[in-house]
């Protein structure tokens, strides 16, 4: 796509402070890193979201993300990474690119990842796992 921010990155059209790439992915810093060390993991081709992706290109991009929370880890020092990936407005996804981002996290670093835990009865997750099991 051409007016797509990471497909022009992904093509050299644009700058990106590159980190690792291979035929599928590439990871770069983050503009808008929250620590020290944020990276981006995106697939190379133009992919909206993860329904989009096959399994082959869903494996390349973990693949690249855990090898660069790997290197956050060793570089920075931190104590956790947090892979983090949202999917259409709803779920948070702001750029319609796949991608993948790692977090370096320290203690109080102010980065909040919480949600209301309805806690449901093991009888509705397996109606839930039931529902799934039957569209996988």
């Amino acid at each position: 796509m051409e007016t797509c921010v990471f497909c022009r990155i992904a093509k050299g059209e644009l700058p990106a402070s590159k980190i690792f790439e291979d035929d599928s992915t590439l990871a770069f810093m983050d503009l808008q890193s929250v620590n020290p060390g944020h990276a981006l993991v995106v697939v190379k081709p133009h992919r909206a979201n993860i329904y989009e992706l096959d399994d082959d290109l869903a494996a390349a991009a973990f693949r690249t993300a855990a090898r660069v929370a790997r290197a956050v880890k060793k570089a920075y020092g931190c104590e956790g990474v947090t892979l983090f990936q949202a999917n259409e407005p709803a779920g948070a996804q702001t750029v319609f690119h796949f991608h993948i981002h790692v977090l370096p996290r320290w203690e109080g670093d102010g980065l909040a990842l919480a949600w209301p835990a309805k806690n449901p009865p093991r009888e509705a997750l397996e109606e839930m796992a039931a529902k799934l099991r039957a569209v996988i």
